[in-house]
């Protein structure tokens, strides 16, 4: 079988999907306060035409999957279409990010469907900081969905944490004190400048060395091998510490030169890379009637120009026009 390679020799075998850009929260690095424009009902894919597109990549060495949104569990008839995409052949692995509120009651049936392991977003432990960085999220609700996903089995589960200087930085000790006394994976993303329109502010970064520094206060970062479950992640654990600390470093040290993934927005448009605006409308050729053998050689064509990497850190760098709702998480 043929693979995706680019045009780096990456070979190109993860799909994030995003199946909708409504959430049911309004983080300050991922929304503005307003909210957004949300898409109406034919502006998104429908679950036949991510299947079919699903078929297609799978059909290329594409073998992992994660469903993102917006918040996923939030579009009607999750649980069954996760269940069609587990079927497809050639999907090895199957996860999904999501904040967590809905996730205590859907957990069993996710679990069954195929899910395998789960990320949530979690940027603060205390209730009244939680509820100020996600505009009216419920911490309470996103920790009884914790529980009762690791009481289902999904392994691993990992904590998404964007650490923020003067948000929630006087939180790190206390997140990475989780992985200590749980099987919990915590992983630090470095707060990131995606798109024009959030809050974000570089006086709020903070690089992932100066975490790694707080949190060797507690003891020594013991660093782990990678595997495929790693993702862009630099992995540790503390001595005697029941889960792992990651690192996700987009902006000090970006990981571009391995980057393996596509994004599927939930309207329908291919990325190549996160922070590039270039994208290829699959939904338009799809609605006119494009084959599958043309539209794989679409496809093919958006992963021969992915580019070599991001420039977050060169001064022409522009922020994208779509935020993180928009292309999806």
């Amino acid at each position: 079988m043929h693979k995706f390679i680019d045009n780096y020799k990456r070979h190109i075998n993860y799909l994030r999907i995003s199946v909708t850009d409504r959430c049911n929260l309004r983080c300050m690095y991922c929304m503005p306060k307003e909210g957004v424009s949300l898409l109406g009902h034919d502006d998104i894919l429908r679950y036949e035409e991510i299947l079919r597109i699903t078929r297609i990549v799978a059909a290329k060495g594409v073998s992992k999957i994660r469903i993102t949104g917006g918040e996923p569990l939030i579009r009607k008839g999750i649980v069954d279409f996760i269940r069609e995409l587990y079927g497809i052949p050639g999907i090895t692995d199957l996860s999904l990010t999501t904040n967590g509120i809905l996730l205590e009651s859907v957990a069993p049936v996710l679990r069954e469907a195929g899910v395998t392991r789960i990320n949530i977003s979690l940027d603060s432990l205390d209730p009244v900081k939680y509820k100020k960085i996600t505009r009216g999220g419920n911490l309470k609700a996103v920790l009884r969905g914790i529980r009762k996903a690791h009481a289902m089995g999904f392994n691993p589960i990992k904590i998404n944490v964007v650490a923020m200087r003067g948000v929630n930085d006087d939180e790190i000790r206390s997140f990475a004190q989780l992985s200590v006394d749980r099987p919990a994976h915590i992983r630090f993303i470095e707060f990131m400048p995606v798109d024009k329109k959030t809050s974000w502010d570089r006086n709020y970064f903070i690089p992932n060395s100066a975490v790694q520094q707080e949190i060797q206060k507690m003891g020594k970062l013991i660093p782990l091998a990678t595997d495929n479950n790693s993702g862009p992640a630099t992995v540790f654990q503390l001595k005697g510490a029941q889960g792992k600390l990651g690192f996700i470093s987009a902006l000090s040290n970006h990981f571009c030169s391995s980057c393996n993934r596509l994004r599927l927005t939930a309207d329908g448009k291919l990325r190549t890379c996160l922070f590039s605006d270039e994208e290829t409308d699959l939904k338009t050729l799809i609605r006119q009637g494009l084959t599958d053998a043309k539209l794989q050689k679409v496809i093919t064509q958006a992963i021969l120009d992915k580019p070599r990497g991001h420039k977050m850190s060169e001064p022409s760098f522009k922020k994208c026009s779509r935020g993180m709702s928009a292309i999806g998480g």
